[in-house]
């Protein structure tokens, strides 16, 4: 593998480790927000927000400005998913035999 890939890879493994789109996803709080969740904690945080563990069940990244776009691109690419949460539509999945 070249330097510059495995670089990349690296980089990328970081970056999903310390998303908060993943962080509030994965948190499932009652009453938190799903639409552009990790989106709105970077936001959040930038803005000083004193309580992100009450507002949306995690905390925000040690770098939310650099975080921002990324999160940004990946609650856009969850929105079908986020927007079936928020209206209360059943998802689920269920294996055949």
């Amino acid at each position: 593998m070249s330097n510059p890939l495995r670089f990349l890879l690296v980089l990328v493994l970081l970056g999903i480790a310390g998303c908060a789109s993943v962080r509030t996803l994965n948190a499932a709080q009652a009453g938190a927000p799903v639409i552009y969740s990790g989106t709105r904690l970077d936001w959040y945080s930038l803005q000083g927000g004193c309580y992100p563990m009450e507002r949306f069940g995690a905390y925000a990244p040690k770098y939310a400005a650099l975080d921002l776009p990324f999160s940004a691109l990946l609650d856009t690419l969850l929105l079908p998913w986020a927007l079936a949460v928020e209206l209360g539509v059943g998802l689920t999945v269920q294996g055949g035999r």
